[in-house]
């Protein structure tokens, strides 16, 4: 039994006809004698009766039309939903990030995609930089979120944030109201710096190139406890900007200028260049990059060729 059966079945008995139901169908009456024949099989009795030039439905064909109905309206029902689900995205999305980038950039971006596509479940998974790497090779997360650069010839890199380290400093620190604080400078105050990570190696290398020896005063594995202590009162460092402006504008630190220390951070989303993306991993990315994923572009051609 099938649905086309089923179709055929119920055609005749509005048309009481077979060869009006071959014309409905766009069919041939022998064509639609045979799957009748077929369905009364599978049943095991006879659904129609047949003479006089007229066709009807017999007691067990009286019993099987509302089943037919049934299923078919389930089929068209499975049809319209899976053709919504084309139209709209849904399902579920696994991002990774540290807990700065989940904290201070992510909710814009979530909050911009989840107002457009409110039937994706997005989730966050909070991981280092070299574990969000990992997670996303290894097929873990969708998508990932890392500061630049990334060089792993595997990923699809694509820019979505720029942002800058700055030197955050206590409200009545002495360094407060220098216009342009040298790296020496910083070198003289108990600096609060990450425990290892990108970020702290460039640290070492700055103060190395410059032959300064800096004074650690502890070493971190949280940005926002750095910042909490600095705001204690415990000592100087370097935070990205976004993730301290708000505190900046309240007046629990300050934010030092300065020429000589430059340290980017921008981020990019990362995927991996052969995995095929969802409508909603679709839908995710043109979001945070307003570009359509390569992944898209060769679908659409290896389809159109």
């Amino acid at each position: 039994m099938d649905f086309d059966q089923l179709k055929t079945f119920l055609e005749v008995s509005k048309q009481k006809s077979f060869s009006k139901a071959a014309v409905k169908l766009l069919v041939t009456q022998p064509s639609i004698s045979a799957q009748i024949s077929s369905l009364e099989k599978v049943i095991g009795v006879r659904l129609f009766e047949r003479g006089g030039g007229k066709v009807t439905l017999t007691a067990a064909g009286r019993v099987f039309e509302p089943f037919a109905e049934d299923c078919i309206t389930r089929l068209n029902h499975i049809s319209m939903t899976i053709a919504d689900l084309e139209r709209s995205p849904r399902g579920s999305l696994l991002i990774s990030a540290n807990d700065s980038t989940a904290l201070y950039v992510l909710p814009t971006f979530f909050a911009a995609f989840k107002k457009r596509y409110p039937r994706v479940s997005l989730n966050i998974m909070r991981a280092e930089r070299s574990k969000t790497i990992e997670s996303v090779l290894n097929r873990e997360a969708d998508f990932g979120v890392v500061s630049l650069p990334v060089t792993d010839q595997r990923l699809h890199v694509e820019l979505i944030h720029e942002d800058r380290w700055v030197l955050v400093v206590p409200p009545e620190h002495p360094l407060v109201g220098c216009t342009n604080v040298t790296l020496k400078q910083v070198a003289q105050h108990s600096l609060l710096v990450p425990k290892q990570g990108q970020r702290r190696e460039h640290l070492d290398q700055l103060f190395t190139q410059k032959k300064l020896s800096p004074k650690i005063g502890m070493e971190l594995d949280s940005y926002e406890l750095l910042k909490r202590l600095i705001i204690a009162g415990m000592g100087i460092g370097f935070l990205p900007r976004i993730n301290v402006l708000s505190e900046s504008r309240a007046g629990l630190v300050h934010i030092v200028p300065s020429e000589e220390i430059v340290i980017p951070r921008n981020l990019a989303i990362i995927s991996r260049h052969d995995r095929s993306l969802t409508r909603a991993g679709q839908a995710f990315y043109t979001v945070t990059t307003r570009l359509v994923h390569p992944s898209a572009i060769t679908e659409r051609t290896t389809t159109s060729s």
